[in-house]
């Protein structure tokens, strides 16, 4: 699937999967509902709406207007595209530490002091261009700093079943040479933090069985992967740091050979 069916149409989907009415979906997002009607005719969603629709969705803004084929803008992209090689094995670390100390790692990520943004967020194109679900779901994980080697990485450590595909491999899944298969869909939503069930109805893949609750280390990976798309490279640095500190392991954990890293 190449072509764009249009934002409309995946947030009919939704709502259809939610069992969620317009009056709801406006009520819940300040929105006339007619603006909402025209949104699932046909008519492009602008920038406010998408904003507005977010919280009202459960869903990050960014990842809306990946879903809507719209520009990100640079209040949504990750601060410095330098900090993904400290993201990833930041990311390996943390999934295995205990419960408290993954959420004492997220906390000082919380906490450390918001720089300035000093160029703005390009991330790699996908080749060719696609505007299918491949290439929706690696964009949304490039817009949180990882990379093709930082997708296999995560992906290898984060998942409930350990998904060990090449760096390469994400790429061909982005320009639409690879299809979306309920297993990744199901893989890739853990990471990004959104529910298998809404990733697969945006997507359009079907999910012959209701995948479990991605387990606790899990969802707090996602968060922190989240939540370190506003670190600079030296901040994410000093998280990386502390998470291997803190599994008490010195080793040169990330050496782990993935196929085509």
């Amino acid at each position: 699937m190449t072509e764009h069916p249009g934002f409309g149409a995946m947030l009919a989907w939704l709502l259809d999967h939610r069992e969620l009415g317009v009056q709801e979906l406006a009520a819940r997002t300040e929105l006339n509902a007619d603006e909402v009607r025209a949104v699932l005719a046909g008519d492009g969603p602008g920038e406010e709406l998408l904003r507005r629709l977010a919280p009202a969705l459960g869903f990050h803004a960014v990842d809306l207007f990946i879903l809507a084929g719209l520009a990100v803008p640079d209040d949504m992209a990750p601060l410095d595209a330098a900090a993904a090689m400290w993201v990833k094995n930041t990311v390996t670390d943390a999934v295995r530490l205990p419960a408290a100390e993954r959420r004492e790692l997220l906390q000082q990520i919380r906490s450390m002091p918001q720089e300035e943004r000093r160029s703005s967020f390009a991330p790699n194109p996908l080749m060719p261009l696609a505007g299918g679900p491949g290439a929706w779901v690696i964009r949304m994980l490039q817009y949180r700093n990882l990379n093709w080697s930082g997708m296999a990485k995560a992906l290898a450590f984060v998942t409930p079943t350990p998904t060990y595909l090449s760096a390469a491999t994400y790429g061909v899944i982005g320009s639409g040479r690879k299809e979306l298969t309920p297993r990744l869909v199901t893989d890739f939503a853990a990471l990004l933090g959104i529910d298998a069930r809404d990733l697969a109805a945006v997507t359009g893949v079907i999910l012959r069985e209701v995948p479990p609750p991605p387990a606790s280390e899990v969802m707090d990976t996602a968060a922190l992967l989240w939540e370190a798309r506003r670190l600079s490279a030296e901040q994410a640095r000093h998280v990386c740091e502390l998470a291997r500190s803190a599994r008490g392991d010195f080793r040169d954990a990330h050496l782990m050979e993935l196929p085509g890293t």
